[in-house]
């Protein structure tokens, strides 16, 4: 069942929490080297900026300049496990304004970008400078570490097919190891909880560690997260992880993809797990919770739950949305569908992409004027709101239609769990031209008609 929205989400925001979001804003498109539209007549001129021409350091150095302030002050994150604010440095001194403003809008998606940025606040409790230093790390990561838009989504399924295929041994294993995971099925998102979350099922005992490269590991991982990111509607802004815990050994337990995915979900995906089940897990894995749950921050660590049995799992899943594997009554059965050869022929239409992507980035400069404006006008700041909302709208509808031109088509697109317009659809066939769109209930579809008696029908 999908409740209301919750506190700290666009359209349900205290006046402070509002102020808040404003600030960050504020610092958030300075940083991206946007404009304000009042600026003062002797404010120095910033030479236009491309993703292609390097930017003046020393402009950007002095454009950067407030943020360095208090380096080793109070603004400091005191948490900084990951060591963000350093790089947060590191990024204002060398990085281009403008790539990490494309990484933003990239990472926006079919977000609200409020929602976006307040995941941030309420990851660092409602402090913008600490905010601030995790999104711009965030940024940095996609675009310089992971290269999340322009390689791992973009390429995805079916240029893992043909690097497997690559005459270079290292190229080679790196494919074959991706799509090994894939076609395990060590892990697949199906259905939804009782709030509404998407679920992602990991199955354990289908890891043994060393069978895949580390940097596989981690780009599944990521894809999968991104992935899952495309199922979320609002208010269900959180997703739902079910360890299947069930035959497991020490020969699954492997450390270092367990603190990637921690590290990314507590400093790059922030705000983005609504649960944790751990179902079924053996005495053994006692000792090795103690140590992972070390390594937890302690909202993380609380979203985690053990469940025994059926029942204690059903507290948290309708037993209709339990795959049988566990169980339930949902007869679900993961079978990967290998990438067929043409389905991602609408990304060689470079015109059309150039057309959406022109269209989009009109838009996102709508909505950062429109955003200096509410930030800038007390007075009229309702009416605002609603025009940044309709302009996010747009954002959102937007994407889909440039989804398909950017984004190389996964597991999920062949099934039809993700179908055109940001439909998300659980069960039935394939999107076909043949095949209608049938209904579910989810908070994306809404929900299902009801099917008429057999004593209904003349």
């Amino acid at each position: 069942m999908v409740g209301p929205v919750l506190p700290g989400r666009p359209g349900n925001l205290t006046a402070d929490q509002e102020a808040k979001l404003q600030e960050l804003w504020t610092a958030t498109l300075q940083v991206f080297g946007v404009q304000a539209p009042d600026r003062p007549e002797d404010a120095e001129e910033q030479p236009p900026r491309s993703s292609t021409t390097a930017p003046d350091k020393k402009s950007k150095k002095k454009k950067h300049s407030m943020f360095r302030k208090n380096d080793d002050g109070a603004s400091a994150d005191q948490n900084d496990k990951y060591g963000q604010s350093k790089e947060f440095q590191q990024v204002l001194a060398t990085q281009d304004p403008e790539k990490l403003r494309n990484a933003f809008w990239s990472m926006v998606k079919h977000d609200h970008p409020d929602g976006l940025l307040l995941r941030f606040l309420r990851a660092r409790k409602w402090e913008v400078h600490g905010a601030l230093v995790m999104l711009i790390a965030t940024m940095n990561w996609r675009l310089k570490d992971v290269h999340v838009d322009d390689d791992v989504m973009m390429k995805g399924e079916g240029q893992a097919v043909l690097d497997s295929l690559s005459d270079d041994a290292a190229v080679k294993k790196e494919g074959k190891d991706f799509l090994a995971q894939l076609r395990l099925g060590k892990s697949f998102l199906h259905g939804t909880d009782r709030e509404g979350r998407p679920m992602c099922f990991v199955r354990v005992r289908l890891h043994r560690q060393g069978e895949q490269s580390e940097t596989s590991l981690e780009r599944y991982t990521v894809y999968t997260i991104e992935t899952a990111r495309l199922l979320l509607a609002p208010p269900v802004d959180t997703a739902a992880i079910i360890f299947d815990m069930t035959g497991f050994s020490m020969a699954n337990m492997d450390y270092a993809p367990v603190k990637f995915m921690i590290k990314c979900f507590e400093a790059n995906y922030p705000e983005s797990l609504g649960v944790v089940l751990v179902h079924k897990s053996p005495w053994i894995f006692q000792g090795i919770w103690n140590i992972i749950k070390g390594w937890l921050d302690p909202v993380v660590a609380s979203k985690v739950h053990f469940t025994k049995n059926l029942e204690e799992l059903e507290r948290f899943v309708e037993k209709s949305q339990i795959i049988k594997e566990l169980g339930g009554d949902d007869p679900f059965e993961y079978h990967y569908v290998e990438p067929k050869p043409d389905e991602n022929d609408k990304m060689s239409d470079q015109s059309t992409l150039r057309r959406l992507l022109d269209e989009r980035e009109s838009v996102v400069k709508e909505y950062e004027s429109a955003t200096q404006e509410w930030i800038a006008n007390s007075q009229n700041r309702t009416a605002l709101q609603q025009k940044r909302d309709n302009l996010a709208e747009r954002l959102r509808s937007g994407y889909w239609q440039l989804d398909p031109y950017a984004r190389a088509r996964s597991l999920y697109d062949r099934t039809g769990m993700i179908r055109g317009g940001g439909l998300i659809q659980y069960y039935g066939e394939p999107e076909t031209a043949d095949v209608p769109k049938p209904l579910v209930t989810s908070p994306q579809n809404g929900p299902r008609p009801v099917e008429p008696r057999a004593d209904d029908v003349d």
